[in-house]
């Protein structure tokens, strides 16, 4: 099975059944599919071989889904990029995936410019609502020209499961965005597991307000391609009132979030007179729920069920708390799902007994496959396991087990902030900060913060003779970075405080 042939089957056996909703958008199964395989054809066209990939750069819209099939049907990668990603660090993504093809929106044209400036090794370059006719000596083509049937037929790519069917970049603790390489079987894995523990259905309303470029978002419409199931896709949560009126006007049944999209949402004033009584489901992954916001969600939601669940991008799930278990043990993650085994281990790789706390390690067909061209970060996260050529995912995060086994999540090993429910890398925004001139020294940890989950929090050292404020320091990393990395507190100090080797030390910050 490969990753797009489960939309393929629901277009051949229930053509006029609604797949996307967007906006005053309605797509049927078979439309959608067809624009895919036109935009399939046209990459085929300009070159793309098995195996390449193709930066699809748009905000959450009809587009990036076509684009997703298509990239599979023509037997390339497609690499979700962040619409808040600056020039810089888009630059970074073309150059180390070595993208072939980059779909884009023109909204993003000056960013895309900048971005192209030091990028030798794209080959074509598409972009919805084009408004220049090339960049960087690279023509630009419509994207309404690249879905138009042509009349050429398909070349059936050779691809298999084994092949590698999207590279999902993460932040790291290093500071450089690394490059999750997942196959179409890692992807059907962990969608499968997912959507029959959850009990999708093939009459499913899903509404999906996450970005298609964090990996929760984008598994929202692989799912519902599974079951056949119609995906609502909301651009944003930029206003949280259309957000409710598209839940009743469609009739949601199953709403994906994070804390900050479940906060916006149940604290608007006129809430209560919105008509939700359609939704089932309830699911909520990448932070942590407070027992608090555990109690408003069921409150708010009665005719739903609430899923809490815990997962990274390198294997994209691990564990989901069954809801009868949620009076019971509300802070827990729950235990690892369908087709899969987890435990726990200590400093010395040695298995650990329910009632421990250790390091989470992850088996199953949907850990990744490595992060791409870095051989040491994997060597770090995939080692050998206790079959000769299998390897097991050592997630880097600490959880304890109560008696019965249930998971609760303790720490990360290193330092990554969540934030709006994506993962911050405190280097990265270090690095941003010492682009500022006059920054002697930068520290960045997470706090806590009832909205974002984690806010990013900054401690700077200035060089004599500088003075910055806080809205200065802001305003510099908006423009170098997306939102939701930024700090949203910053803290000027004489000095930062230190280990005994003169290392800077993080400890002691808050």
């Amino acid at each position: 099975m490969l990753l797009h042939q489960w939309f393929e089957r629901h277009a051949r056996e229930r053509p006029d059944h609604v797949a996307l909703v967007c906006e005053t958008q309605r797509y049927t199964y078979a439309q959608i599919d067809r624009l895919a395989r036109a935009l399939a054809i046209t990459l085929q066209g300009a070159g793309l071989q098995r195996g390449d990939r193709v930066a699809i750069y748009l905000e959450n819209c009809v587009e990036a889904v076509v684009s997703i099939f298509a990239v599979l049907k023509a037997g390339g990668v497609f690499m979700p990029v962040n619409p808040q990603v600056k020039a810089d660090k888009l630059a970074y993504l073309l150059k180390d995936s070595e993208a072939h093809t980059l779909i884009a929106h023109g909204t993003f044209t000056d960013t895309v410019t900048k971005a192209l400036e030091g990028v030798s090794t794209l080959r074509a370059l598409i972009m919805t609502q084009p408004t220049v006719e090339s960049i960087a000596t690279k023509p630009v083509m419509s994207f309404d020209t690249a879905i138009a049937d042509a009349g050429r037929e398909l070349a059936q790519p050779a691809t298999i499961d084994q092949d590698l069917a999207s590279i999902i970049y993460t932040s790291g603790s290093t500071g450089d965005a690394k490059g999750v390489m997942v196959t179409h079987l890692n992807m059907v894995t962990a969608a499968t597991s997912i959507s029959t523990y959850l009990g999708l259905r093939d009459d499913d309303i899903i509404l999906n307000v996450l970005p298609i470029a964090f990996d929760y978002g984008l598994y929202q419409v692989l799912m519902s391609s599974r079951v056949g199931a119609t995906l609502v896709l909301q651009r944003s949560l930029a206003f949280p009132v259309k957000v409710l009126e598209t839940m009743v006007r469609e009739k949601v049944t199953v709403l994906p979030g994070v804390p900050t999209v479940f906060t916006m949402l149940l604290n608007l004033g006129s809430f209560g007179k919105y008509d939700l009584r359609t939704l089932r489901l309830v699911t909520n992954t990448a932070a942590a729920l407070s027992e608090v916001q555990i109690r408003q969600i069921r409150a708010s939601f009665p005719t739903a069920t609430l899923f809490s669940m815990y997962g990274l991008t390198e294997c994209k799930r691990v564990t989901y708390l069954p809801p009868d278990q949620l009076d019971v043990r509300p802070m827990s993650v729950g235990k690892g799902m369908p087709n899969e085994e987890v435990w726990l281990v200590d400093e010395q790789g040695k298995r650990l007994p329910n009632g421990s706390t250790g390091e989470l390690v992850v088996r199953g067909s949907h850990v990744m496959r490595g992060y791409w061209r870095k051989p040491q970060q994997t060597a770090e996260r995939l080692k050998a396991g206790d079959l000769p050529g299998e390897m097991y995912l050592y997630t880097g995060d600490i959880f304890r087990t109560d008696s019965e086994g249930y998971l609760y999540f303790v720490a990360r090993k290193d330092d990554i902030i969540k934030s709006r429910g994506e993962k911050v890398s405190p280097r990265e925004v270090e690095n941003v900060l010492h682009k500022l001139d006059g920054v002697l020294e930068a520290a960045v940890i997470g706090v806590a913060d009832d909205v974002l989950g984690e806010a990013v929090k900054a401690f700077i050292v200035l060089k004599p003779g500088f003075s910055w404020t806080d809205r200065d320091v802001i305003k510099h990393c908006l423009a170098h970075m997306e939102s939701f990395m930024a700090p949203k507190q910053v803290v000027f100090v004489d000095a930062l405080p230190r280990t005994d080797t003169g290392k800077i030390t993080k400890r002691g910050l808050s």
